[in-house]
């Protein structure tokens, strides 16, 4: 099937590893040419080799002075997706402020402040897409993720108000909502549930596949293939949705 999209200019945040990393491998397989962004230079460059051909731009999210810099390096996209680390693992309360301002910056402010850089070349093309990852913790709260739930919430709210704005410029704007995926991250995860309980971490993992209809962590290139859609010619009529792939983890509709 073609996407349509060959040819397009895309920007992968977080790029260089887990979900980022399929994503980009995707879009460059359907074509696409992709600028694959992160701190760690070694492994966007690690990243690049993998895909085959990609370019790469080094950024740190939390410093949103340099952005409009970063946003002129990489040049005119047609496809932006907004994939960020994650904040410190931790409950919603007890938090020191700077854990909040930090992660704030770097995974909120940053995706807004970027979005808005690279959203005029799309509106003056009258092409463009904006997937924005976030997690199902966003309306299932996970518990040793009370920052991370809040601040993902609050991108979804920014993505239904942004898609109605620019909707009629041929731009599309969409929240990709993974489940569980078999990442670093969500190893990590897991080691914090285990200590925070005290228990195995085979104990957590063996809970939350009894608690995934599928009964399993997705892959990545599970992820990626719905990501891709968003951003595909063929979704040009998707915009303001959130897409859960999940497994069928959440249960409301």
């Amino acid at each position: 099937m073609d996407l349509k999209i060959a040819g397009k200019r895309a920007l992968v945040l977080g790029g260089n590893r887990g979900m980022g990393l399929a994503i980009a491998k995707t879009l460059a397989v359907e074509g696409a040419s992709v600028t694959i962004a992160a701190r760690d230079e070694k492994a966007l460059a690690d990243a690049a080799r993998e895909i085959g051909a990609a370019h790469t731009v080094a950024v740190d999210l939390s410093d949103t002075a340099s952005l409009a810099t970063f946003a002129a390096k990489v040049g005119d996209i047609d496809i932006l997706v907004n994939n960020t680390g994650g904040p410190p693992y931790g409950s919603a309360t007890g938090r020191d402020l700077q854990d909040w301002e930090e992660s704030f910056r770097s995974m909120s402010l940053s995706v807004i402040g970027l979005t808005d850089l690279f959203l005029p070349a799309m509106r003056a093309k009258g092409w463009g897409r904006v997937v924005t990852v976030v997690s199902t913790g966003a309306i299932q709260p996970i518990p040793v993720l009370g920052i991370s739930n809040t601040l993902r919430a609050g991108l979804i709210a920014w993505s239904k108000s942004l898609a109605p704005e620019v909707a009629k410029d041929g731009v599309t704007v969409n929240i990709l909502m993974p489940g569980r995926v078999a990442t670093e991250r969500v190893t990590l995860t897991d080691d914090a549930t285990a200590e925070r309980e005290n228990i195995p971490v085979e104990t957590v993992r063996q809970r939350s596949f009894a608690q995934i209809p599928m009964g399993r962590y997705a892959e990545p290139e599970e992820i990626a293939a719905a990501a891709t859609f968003l951003c595909s010619g063929l979704a040009s009529y998707v915009t303001g949705s959130v897409l859960r792939v999940d497994g069928g983890y959440v249960r409301h509709v």
